[in-house]
């Protein structure tokens, strides 16, 4: 079992922190502030997260998720930290909430009836 994970602060340094977590730190880690990481700094192999260490998401959030699953989900897709803490909820949503339009071309080749 897993009792401490290694993360990145905002800084630059690396951090050795007890499971689990803070809260505040939790909450960062979601949000794409902190990153969890190797002892050396260097990425961690996704599959091998903690059970119940939030982090990088690996799909997106339900609607009725909370605004951190949200601003975590922006962050995995580009956008800023502090720009994703910004904007609402919504806002999030209707930028990340759905998959990109495609053309009837690009959904015939992929098998997907248009409306």
């Amino acid at each position: 079992m897993v009792d401490s994970i290694h993360v990145l602060g905002e800084g630059g340094a690396i951090f050795k922190m007890d499971l689990p977590l803070p809260e505040a730190i939790a909450d960062r880690l979601t949000k794409g502030h902190l990153r969890q990481v190797n002892p050396d700094g260097s990425p961690i192999d996704e599959s091998e997260r903690p059970t119940g260490v939030p982090g990088t998401p690996d799909k997106r959030p339900t609607v009725n998720a909370p605004k951190a699953d949200w601003v975590g989900w922006a962050v995995h897709e580009g956008m800023k930290p502090d720009d994703a803490e910004a904007a609402t909820k919504q806002d999030l949503i209707e930028k990340f909430g759905t998959d990109p339009v495609k053309t009837e071309e690009e959904s015939a080749a992929a098998g997907t009836p248009t409306e």
